[in-house]
């Protein structure tokens, strides 16, 4: 290889390394990024809960959001990221533990059911609009206009901090 040949190695390699660095720094600073969005009903009298009251929540020592509105926990099914993230972070429970602490909340009369199941990502769109009262996590970078955006700990999605990733 000639000294021209590797000059332009060299350079598409720099090239190449700028563009990434670039590209992950501003991936990382979009509101959309890896981030799991909690989202409600647009009716649900709530817009910014710690992550201790949304493990409140999901674990269904909260069930009203007011005396008269009820929680509706939605959750995506197995496999799903946004799964894996609120089982990993708000739960902290694997797979086996989270089913095994429904099956025994229910046993006991605590909760009349676990969180619904739902299969993909329109489903729950379709659900937490419709449903006064629902919860639900979606990947940040497709959260759609009809749907409210909870802060967690004071932040949104791609605010640096935000705690669920």
């Amino acid at each position: 290889m000639n000294a021209t040949s590797k000059h332009r190695v060299a350079v598409s390699w720099v090239v190449i390394w700028i563009s990434f660095h670039l590209y992950s720094s501003s991936a990382a600073q979009t509101p959309r990024g890896d981030d799991i969005a909690v989202v409600v009903n647009q009716e649900t009298p709530v817009s910014d809960l710690s992550l201790a009251e949304v493990r409140k929540v999901l674990l269904g020592e909260r069930q009203y959001w007011n005396s008269k509105l009820p929680v509706v926990l939605l959750i995506r099914a197995p496999v799903a990221r946004e799964r894996d993230v609120v089982l990993r972070v708000i739960y902290q429970m694997t797979e086996a533990q989270f089913k095994q602490y429904w099956v025994a909340k229910i046993f006991r009369a605590e909760a009349a059911s676990p969180p619904k199941i739902v299969y993909s990502n329109d489903m729950q769109y379709e659900l937490v609009s419709a449903l006064p009262g629902a919860i639900g996590f979606v990947d940040a970078r497709s959260v759609r206009r009809e749907l409210k955006v909870l802060r967690v700990d004071g932040r949104l999605p791609g605010d640096h901090d935000y705690p669920l990733r």
